[in-house]
């Protein structure tokens, strides 16, 4: 674990989804607000084709996209794409795995506009296999992921598109990192849905294993936090507004996982509009120092705890206006700011 070779301090990024249908725009944002370590905009408004699940569901064995619902045909003999798939995944053939630009304008136009000339990383993310194996279901409404085969294939597929992604950020930017959203890792352990943590485990390594540079898992809801910190990741992001406390309850694995250099990403701005309205950089910096303030008192140092970290949005901004977005954006910037210069005098 810990990849780092420069300090983070606090820096700012973001989760991924912004509201805009213009790439450009969304890129241009995203770039003047987080300008150390941009994250590539998803514009899941621009088209259906950058739904979250959608965006990395090509080329998947029986994909079905049809009136806005994606939906895998099991009734279709999938033996020679499987095949293809595992052939793929053995060979490390990541060139049949791309995400096209129909899927993802804001990734290529954002690979254009990266300068080189300043960004410490940049951030990409891919849609997480528990998430994409509980949404997307076969023709009979049964969730991929309680398809052995099907589940197994997922975690393969979503492994090349983030070794895809991940070599086209790097001809950009030496460092990366790739996120693995999972919002509904929250549903683990309810009565809605019922997967051993041995096998969540196992397919979320699937996917991390292709990832060589910096890993990440992103969490917008509260969750077994345990499961997640026991994985290789190197920063483990989460709704830090909403669900601040929740981290405090596993002191132990968050102390070894910093022990070993891992970095908390602290999503402490709200995504939410009416939040967002009512919050300032002085009240979200005390909602930030209040919550690390948790977990200090459980025998994290503070000195860890600012270092190791970084300050993002509690989740994606897809779902806001594209002001309150640009909003969410630059509170970000100046809570990240504020930290950086009130724990570690920088600017």
């Amino acid at each position: 674990m810990s990849k780092n070779n420069f300090e983070l301090n606090g820096l700012a990024t973001a989760i991924g989804s912004m509201p805009h249908v213009d790439p450009q725009e969304a890129c241009s944002l995203v770039l003047n607000y987080l300008p150390e370590i941009p994250a590539w905009p998803q514009l899941c408004s621009r088209s259906f084709l950058e739904n979250m699940y959608v965006q990395f569901s090509e080329g998947f064995p029986g994909i079905v996209l049809e009136e806005e619902r994606i939906w895998v045909d099991r009734t279709r003999d999938l033996s020679k794409p499987l095949e293809q798939l595992y052939a793929d995944y053995l060979e490390n053939r990541i060139a049949q795995s791309a995400v096209n630009l129909e899927y993802a304008e804001g990734f290529y136009v954002f690979l254009k506009k990266i300068a080189a000339n300043g960004e410490k990383a940049v951030k990409g993310q891919v849609t997480g296999p528990i998430s994409f194996g509980l949404t997307v279901t076969d023709q009979d409404q049964r969730p991929l992921l309680y398809d052995d085969v099907l589940a197994d294939a997922l975690a393969k597929h979503l492994r090349l598109k983030a070794t895809w992604q991940e070599k086209a950020l790097s001809s950009v930017c030496s460092k990366t990192i790739i996120s693995i959203d999972e919002p509904y890792l929250a549903s683990l352990g309810s009565a809605f849905v019922s997967f051993p943590r041995e096998q969540v485990v196992s397919l979320l390594e699937e996917v991390l294993g292709g990832i060589s540079g910096l890993k990440a898992i992103h969490c917008c809801g509260n969750t077994d936090w345990s499961v997640l910190l026991q994985t290789s990741i190197d920063i483990l992001s989460f709704d830090a507004y909403n669900y601040g406390e929740t981290l405090s309850l596993y002191p132990s694995e968050v102390k070894s996982f910093l022990s070993q250099g891992g970095v908390i990403a602290w999503g402490i701005v709200p995504n939410d509009e009416q939040a967002l309205a009512k919050e300032t950089e002085a009240s979200l910096l005390d909602r930030l120092e209040e919550t690390m303030g948790l977990l200090s008192k459980k025998g994290m140092g503070y000195d860890t705890l600012h270092s190791q970290c970084l300050i993002t949005p509690s989740c994606g901004l897809g779902s806001l206006s594209n002001e309150a977005a640009e909003k969410a954006l630059e509170m970000t910037a100046k809570v990240s700011a504020g930290f950086r210069k009130r724990h570690h005098g920088l600017n």
